[in-house]
């Protein structure tokens, strides 16, 4: 059944799917990653990365979605009908369910910090002992939750076209200007050229065998491919839009996202001589420290937090429109119920990440607290897992001519090209991410 909704225009597309893609990953961790493993070296690997191999899975989503113009499990039984590929439209789903149960905590804990910053109630903290009040109290760690599982719920009840093209439409212009914002702030501190040079300057000692693997991993996993996300947001495009000029234009952005996040942190924090962190310690323990030593710090750190709220959001958004789509086959009415039922859902399966630094703490699955473990299920085995499926399944289940359409590969350059994405899916991602897969499995 085809889908009744699509996107509007062009740039409605390229807005949703790059708010899907750009995520927390890009903002709290990649700088920090970028900056102790070589700097512009690093940066430069992670973009041949993102090209060679994160480009060319975000195509192979697209040509299924666009081609079938079904979402995720119905596209894969209209491809390879009678047979096991359509698991990986539902690994998908289960991915984007378990990624979403513990992604809304920490969107939880992002609105804590927004309206403790409105309300003037964050600077001047002990930030470490705040963050850990936080995220330990469990009334209010659910609460938050269940209010971010609110919003997302009903952006995507609200449709493809009023609800979520409309939602990132405002949020992703205003999250690129608040980094400008953020960025000019930043680079105009005293000191700040350190903080840049630590960011961007080639340090090519510093490219060990782990930096390469992560710079692989991070090119696809920060451009929402694995999980089918982008194959339902590509069913609802019109035929006649470039799907190469899309996924380009998705790329680019992600990118900037990433090198805006490094220039508008790392100024900052070596301008006042902070140590630099990855992870949810940067966002709610270092930069609220930063910004109380900057004049009108209250205010841009009311920016940075409006700013990781839209990134999240967006996210979001993605992560429950799989699994709604998955359901509701384009019936409009269906959508919305659907929506508050797997929103609640969802919500109901957080409460134990939510609790697991509280009530929970004391309960560990594989030696990891509730939290950390569902990030590791998703990040190291259901994600890497999702995109070699896909890499498989385009090149050896699709009919050539029907990817030669998709892509608009008629031209002598475009067959040229096509054969280059081929191959590239074909044999460079897999082995990409098997070594990837087998890396975050400690295999070595």
């Amino acid at each position: 059944m085809n889908q009744k909704e699509q996107w509007t225009n062009r740039l409605g597309f390229i807005l949703a799917a790059a708010g899907s893609a750009i995520g927390l990953g890009a903002i709290w961790k990649f700088p920090y990653v970028a900056g102790t493993s070589g700097g512009g070296a690093f940066f430069l690997l992670f973009l041949l990365c993102t090209i060679v191999i994160g480009l060319p899975l975000l195509l192979a989503e697209f040509t299924i979605g666009r081609s079938t113009q079904k979402e995720a499990i119905s596209a894969y039984k209209a491809i390879a009908p009678g047979t096991l590929w359509p698991w990986v439209g539902r690994l998908g789903v289960a991915t984007s369910f378990i990624l979403l149960s513990f992604y809304s905590v920490v969107g939880g804990w992002i609105l804590i910090y927004l309206i403790r910053a409105f309300t003037g109630q964050l600077m001047g903290q002990p930030y470490e002992a705040l963050f850990r009040e936080v995220i330990g109290h469990p009334a209010g760690a659910v609460s938050a939750q269940f209010a971010f599982m609110l919003i997302t719920s009903w952006v995507v009840a609200r449709g493809v076209q009023n609800g979520i093209e409309s939602a990132n439409k405002y949020m992703m212009p205003s999250l690129f200007i608040l980094f400008l914002v953020l960025m000019i702030r930043s680079l105009t501190l005293e000191g700040a050229m350190e903080g840049v040079a630590f960011f961007l300057l080639p340090d090519f000692s510093k490219l060990n065998a782990e930096a390469i693997l992560y710079a692989m991993g991070q090119s696809f996993f920060s451009l929402s491919v694995g999980v089918s996300v982008m194959v339902t947001y590509s069913s609802y495009l019109a035929k006649n839009e470039n799907l190469v000029r899309s996924a380009g234009s998705i790329v680019g952005l992600n990118l900037l996202v990433s090198l805006f996040a490094g220039l508008a942190i790392f100024p900052a924090v070596f301008s006042l001589g902070v140590e630099p962190t990855a992870g949810p310690g940067l966002l709610f323990i270092v930069l609220p420290s930063v910004f109380e030593q900057i004049p009108l710090g209250s205010l841009f750190l009311l920016i940075f937090l409006a700013l990781f709220l839209f990134a999240t959001l967006t996210s979001a958004f993605s992560l429950l429109e799989i699994i709604v789509a998955s359901i509701a086959k384009g019936d409009e009415q269906k959508r919305k119920k659907l929506s508050w039922v797997i929103g609640f859902l969802i919500f109901l399966a957080g409460i134990p990440s939510a609790l697991s630094y509280g009530l929970l703490a004391d309960i560990q699955l594989f030696c990891k607290s509730i939290f950390d473990a569902a990030d590791y299920l998703v990040s190291n085995i259901l994600l890497p897992l999702g995109a070699l499926l896909i890499a498989i399944f385009v090149p050896f289940k699709m009919k050539r001519a029907v990817l030669i359409e998709e892509l608009q590969a008629t031209t002598s350059i475009g067959k040229k090209m096509f054969l280059l994405w081929l191959m590239l899916l074909k044999y460079v991602a897999p082995i990409a991410i098997i070594l990837v897969f087998l890396h975050m499995l400690g295999v070595f």
